[in-house]
């Protein structure tokens, strides 16, 4: 390991500036996609960001599950998985219900209560999977860990 030439204050000071501006970059990455897809943007021209964010996500996933890490507030249990999954489910078809009804793709109410429900609740269901995978190997990771 290379030596550092910060003190222990320094390093800490060094790290909590790298969370600030990892969640910085999350946040903004997810605020850039989500006016632009409320402005029109089209897939095409939002590839750049959603290529990045989810190369974020999945980055910050696996090595916090590599290091049988979950969450300092969240436990790993059914609970947390169906909340992050309803919240993710509703704000895709929220986003969805805005996006059609502002752009004059639905001609009824039904039309737009099946646009938001559609994409809000397949959403749902892989959120609510990829939270339950991830859950089981968090909880696998974290016996072979507390085993060595």
């Amino acid at each position: 390991m290379k030596t550092s030439n910060l003190d222990e204050m320094q390093e800490q000071k060094l790290l909590k500036i790298e969370h600030n501006g990892y969640w910085l970059a999350w946040t903004g990455l997810l605020a850039a996609i989500l006016i632009q897809g409320c402005l029109g943007g089209t897939f095409r021209e939002l590839i750049g960001e959603l290529v990045v964010l989810l190369l974020i996500c999945l980055y910050l996933v696996v090595d916090c599950l590599r290091n049988g890490i979950w969450d300092r507030r969240l436990k790993a249990n059914w609970k947390t998985n169906l909340i992050g999954s309803l919240i993710a489910g509703t704000v895709v078809g929220v986003f969805s219900l805005l996006r059609s009804t502002a752009y004059g793709y639905v001609d009824s109410a039904l039309d737009a209560v099946l646009i938001a429900l559609l994409p809000g609740g397949f959403t749902f269901a892989l959120t609510f999977a990829a939270m339950t995978l991830s859950t089981w190997l968090y909880r696998r990771r974290r016996q072979k860990l507390d085993q060595e």
